[in-house]
């Protein structure tokens, strides 16, 4: 049997960055999804969280600039990324993150791969109950760098208090959205970040495109599309250089309530034969897709 390191890991959740977080709160419960309270971390960033079963989405914002650490040599700072991705790219998302069931064995799997050098990263804070009651949650990251996709962020992310987080109360979105079904990465030749994906992923199996390919996680999946790939998907062309996540899936039951909920929200969409989407101009940086479940 696989050791947990080396097991392929599930999708856990996508940071996105935002600069203004209530506004960003405010879009998402107007695409139909509930959203988590504002959380503070001590490291200068702030977030709000939308659930599914075993995955979120992560709204990210500085908060107090003057609290992020720099990066270390061995160290790496959430808070200096995001900071960096908001000033240099913009809003939109930034961060991969993949399941742990072992931080620190992910984080001398991917030493021994070459794909990162650095210390496991431990931290907790108070979250609260639906009664509004106070619930420690901790988590432990293990960080990865893929050297040809600069502005990606990658690790993955070990529940230490998974009872406390996760809660099919928040779960249940007005939208019907059921699950957070893939993260999109663009790039301009896919398979120069193959073997790092592959790393990351644990081995996960790659499903065969043409010049693009998809990752098929034990949850969920990571769509990797090149120009051609992203235009005929989400008739989109954004830039591809460097390699930059474009934006993600959420599963729904029904596409024709979802469009009828963003029309009634005046919320601009485009449908295709297999998806709705909200485009990342109109979402804050992130391209939104629905797809059936």
């Amino acid at each position: 049997m696989p050791s947990p390191a080396s097991a392929p890991r599930g999708l856990d959740h996508l940071v996105i960055g935002v600069r203004d977080l209530d506004a960003a709160g405010a879009l998402y419960e107007r695409l139909g999804f509930k959203v988590g309270s504002r959380n503070r971390h001590p490291w200068g960033t702030e977030n709000r969280i939308v659930q599914f079963p075993g995955s979120f989405l992560e709204l990210v914002s500085i908060g107090d600039a003057s609290a992020i650490p720099p990066h270390g040599e061995r160290s790496f700072s959430f808070g200096a990324f995001m900071r960096d991705a908001l000033a240099g790219q913009g809003e939109g998302p930034a961060m991969l993150v993949l399941e742990s069931l072992d931080a620190k064995a992910d984080a001398a799997a991917f030493r021994a791969a070459g794909i990162g050098d650095f210390e496991p990263f431990f931290f907790e804070r108070q979250g609260k109950r639906p009664d509004g009651s106070a619930a420690r949650v901790a988590f432990e990251l293990a960080f990865a760098a893929d050297p040809r996709a600069p502005e990606c962020g990658f690790f993955t992310c070990q529940q230490l208090e998974p009872q406390n987080f996760w809660n099919p109360d928040f779960q249940q979105h007005p939208n019907g959205a059921t699950a957070l079904a893939a993260a999109v990465l663009l790039a301009e030749q896919p398979a120069l970040h193959r073997a790092f994906l592959t790393a990351f992923s644990g081995g996960a199996e790659v499903l065969e495109g043409n010049e693009d390919y998809v990752l098929a996680l034990p949850r969920g999946r990571l769509d990797v599309l090149d120009p051609e790939a992203a235009q005929g998907a989400y008739q989109v062309e954004p830039e591809t250089t460097p390699a930059r996540f474009l934006g993600f899936c959420v599963s729904v039951p029904d596409l024709d309530a979802v469009a009828s909920r963003l029309e009634a929200a005046s919320v601009p969409f485009i449908r295709n034969d297999e998806r709705l989407f909200v485009e990342a101009q109109d979402a804050m940086g992130c391209l939104i897709a629905f797809e059936a479940a």
